[in-house]
């Protein structure tokens, strides 16, 4: 099998890949089979799912009512030291959130992210109490209006909790407390539901947790493509994309104990947890062609007449921290979604952090990384050089077994076999090593492009930001000349055609690269680096190959 032509093959194989990863709507994970919902979760009571909150309902068929607008109560403010929150009074839902420690973009560090929004782009969690069907009880749902003592919020200095109170009382004795509860230095709130039931009769209902979002613009973003949409983890079917297209497609229905539903996106997410032992039933919706729902309605809660009773669950709204995801819940640091090559993308991102403990800048953490990888590879990397190395010296004579056979492909591929065998080269052992490598290096481009922990961070000199564009293009031209060079080490190939498109490689490569985070085209400079100063020591002074 002609060299050349099997590293060609591995080169294009590889840039084909990138654009199924880039253009794929789900490169990895299984897709939930849409059904019909069904509400119930345990034999007894069931509940009827919730409409949007704030939403105007008009006549609809069944139980769920058709919605038309987003519709609002008073504003109640809160501030910690991570967020910036908006809690709207009808319905109680959390509306908006910044987070304080994300700026919106590079050339922006005054102004916070915004995760969560009910204006430009809808993305807000709702949560409720729905009466179960056979009791009618009161409940405050979706367009109920709550009160509060105060119009706004703020974690005072030195406090290690702040709790927002909204109350709901009904003419028939029935009083719900909804509480939030945030925590200094964590990106998790308590949602509690306090109900005291001063009627005459038993109350009986459901807690429904909910995120509502509207779909994103598609963007244009070539080899960059991350997964927007929602996802569900159970312990039987592990982690789930929901994407915005199975929602169309159909209602999810599935009924689980523990787990949680969210809404991602790049680098941040939305999502409910329950506690590991409640069962609920999962569910989407989509609004108005156009908001998609994603939640859960939990098991009936009785409160006996002038009784009380809880019911709480857990909110996470934040950044896709690792370490603190999996501590929340299992499956959940899953939403730092590597993909089918996880087990390794994983160590390295430990491995980077180690290193960027040590030197405190994520650019040389990569370059270190970098460094490290090849070290260990060093060896498959050898006998690559030292293949090419022999296959480089075979050129004439392989040049004239070419002109020998002519337009024979036959008898030239059996004498070059024969040569192979008489000259003890191994045509694949060049390719080999490199094949190894590639699921590695697919990895780490995963690791760079999901890993918050790099967002908007600066290296040195003109690279402010490791996961924007290099805004003067140096590195990409940089990597497409350690391509050249490279190109220019190996064995050039027999076939002329071949010969054009090694040559055209290098700067196909550096076009698709313009617009790469930098970070990720810094791994690839130091790479090839690193490459040609192996390749070229073990040609000219190990082999002694002129």
């Amino acid at each position: 099998m002609d060299f050349q032509k099997t590293i060609l093959y591995v080169a294009l194989g590889f840039t084909l890949l990138m654009i199924y990863e880039a253009w794929q709507e789900d490169y990895v994970r299984p897709k939930t089979a849409p059904g019909e919902v069904t509400t119930e979760v345990a034999a007894g009571d069931t509940p009827t799912l919730p409409p949007v909150s704030g939403s105007q309902p008009v006549q609809g068929s069944g139980d769920t009512p058709v919605v038309n607008a987003l519709k609002s109560g008073k504003r109640i403010t809160v501030e910690t030291d991570l967020f910036n929150i908006e809690i709207d009074t009808r319905g109680g839902d959390l509306r908006r959130a910044e987070l304080k420690h994300y700026a919106v973009s590079g050339d922006k560090p005054d102004v916070p992210f915004r995760l969560m929004d009910d204006e430009q782009g809808i993305f807000i969690a709702q949560s409720g109490l729905l009466s179960t069907r056979d009791s009618n009880s009161p409940s405050p749902g979706t367009e109920q209006i709550y009160s509060t003592a105060s119009d706004s919020y703020t974690l005072s200095e030195g406090a290690e909790s702040l709790e927002v109170r909204l109350s709901w009382r009904d003419e028939s004795g029935v009083s719900v407390d909804k509480v939030y509860t945030f925590y200094r230095d964590k990106y998790l709130i308590d949602v509690r539901f306090e109900i005291s039931n001063g009627s005459a009769n038993e109350w009986k209902g459901h807690m429904y947790r909910q995120l509502a979002r509207s779909r994103p613009e598609e963007e244009n973003t070539l080899f960059m493509y991350t997964y927007t949409g929602g996802v569900i983890y159970s312990a039987e079917e592990k982690y789930e994309k929901i994407e915005f297209d199975d929602m169309d497609d159909g209602n999810l229905s599935r009924n689980i104990t523990g787990g949680w539903a969210a809404i991602i996106q790049h680098y941040f997410l939305g999502a409910w947890i329950p506690s590991a032992e409640e069962g609920n039933s999962y569910y989407s919706k989509v609004v108005d062609k156009s908001r998609y729902l994603l939640g859960m309605v939990g098991s009936a809660l009785s409160v006996h007449a002038g009784e009380k009773g809880s019911i709480r669950a857990q909110l996470y709204v934040g950044p896709k921290i690792q370490d603190e995801l999996e501590e929340i819940a299992e499956g959940l640091e899953l939403t730092v979604d590597y993909g089918v090559l996880t087990i390794l993308a994983k160590p390295l991102f430990w491995l980077l952090k180690i290193i960027h403990g040590m030197v405190n800048n994520w650019g040389w953490s990569i370059i270190l990384l970098t460094v490290l990888i090849k070290a260990v590879f060093y060896k498959l990397s050898e006998t690559s050089y030292k293949s090419m190395a022999h296959m480089r010296k075979l050129q004439p004579k392989l040049q004239q077994l070419k002109e020998n056979y002519g337009d024979d492909k036959q008898k030239l591929n059996e004498a070059m076999m024969r040569m192979y065998r008489e000259e003890k080269i191994n045509p694949l052992g060049g390719c080999l090593p490199i094949l190894v490598q590639i699921p590695v290096f697919i990895a780490l481009y995963w690791m760079l492009l999901e890993s918050v922990e790099i967002r908007q961070q600066p290296f040195m000199l003109w690279i402010t930001d490791l996961t924007a564009k290099d805004p003067y293009f140096i590195l990409p031209v940089l990597m497409g000349a350690t391509m050249l060079i490279q190109h220019k080490l190996n064995p050039t190939p027999l076939d002329p055609i071949q010969a054009r498109v090694m040559m055209i490689l290098p700067i196909a490569f550096t076009f698709f690269f313009l617009w790469f985070p930098s970070g990720l085209v810094l791994y690839w400079v130091v790479n090839n680096t690193l490459s040609i100063i192996q390749q070229y020591y073990i040609t000219r002074v190990v082999i002694g190959n002129k």
